[in-house]
């Protein structure tokens, strides 16, 4: 694949930026400056610099990012900053998008990328991939309380059909794991809410069997690999 539409598929910029980036000698290729925008390379596991930055090949994007309270997960947002604020530039240029929502105080693992089937597959109820939390709540937990996730609650949205955690630990007094395999509109406060309590910090740990690394500070991103999920 020619250099210059190597680069525009990762998010450098139109045809005729990235033939200018080439020709002003600001990308390298295994170390070396090449300025020939239609020099033919082999684009799978390709590695390169633009401006001294590294960047590898990847055909579709799919990153993760440890969310920090006060962002929204909205290409427009009305009150905080966006997510997509915090990627690197070519990522937001190759209009990567997030895989589902977290609200602006909910924090962790969001998910984001360019593969549409991808975003299907992990948001489609059908398919049921499951999402852990760690919720923190501002009474203590009960055991009915418990029981009453585990078992199923009622929501206000759907109040014919009883909605259940796949799984709930208590991991303190005030302080529950809990996983579920939806993604309704404010899932887990609303299921604690039902069940006589309230959720006064979210964060997310895990999607799939992919978990959220512990090196991962809150605000940065990752690469992972898709058959991770």
């Amino acid at each position: 694949m020619q250099l210059e539409r190597i680069l525009q598929s990762q998010g450098f910029g139109t045809r005729r930026e990235c033939r200018a980036l080439v020709r002003l000698e600001r990308v390298t290729v295994g170390g070396e400056m090449i300025d020939d925008p239609f020099a033919d390379l082999p684009a799978e596991a390709l590695e390169f610099t633009v401006d001294g930055e590294p960047w590898r090949y990847h055909e579709k994007a799919y990153v993760m990012l440890n969310k920090p309270t006060g962002h929204e997960c909205s290409q427009k947002p009305k009150h905080h900053p966006a997510v997509f604020a915090l990627l690197a530039a070519p990522l937001v240029t190759r209009a990567v998008q997030c895989v589902g929502r977290l609200d602006e105080d909910t924090t962790g693992l969001l998910l984001l990328t360019d593969d549409g089937q991808f975003i299907h597959r992990l948001t489609s109820p059908k398919h049921g991939v499951l999402k852990r939390y760690i919720a923190t709540t501002k009474h203590p937990l009960s055991a009915a309380q418990l029981a009453a996730l585990s078992g199923g609650v009622v929501l206000n949205d759907a109040p014919d059909v009883s909605v259940a955690a796949h799984a709930v630990e208590q991991l303190d007094d005030n302080q529950l794991a809990i996983t579920i395999g939806e993604g309704r509109y404010h899932q887990v406060k609303r299921m604690v809410a039902a069940a006589g309590n309230r959720v006064e910090a979210l964060h997310r740990v895990a999607v799939g069997r992919l978990e959220l690394p512990a090196d991962l500070a809150p605000g940065q991103w990752c690469w992972i690999d898709p058959s991770q999920v």
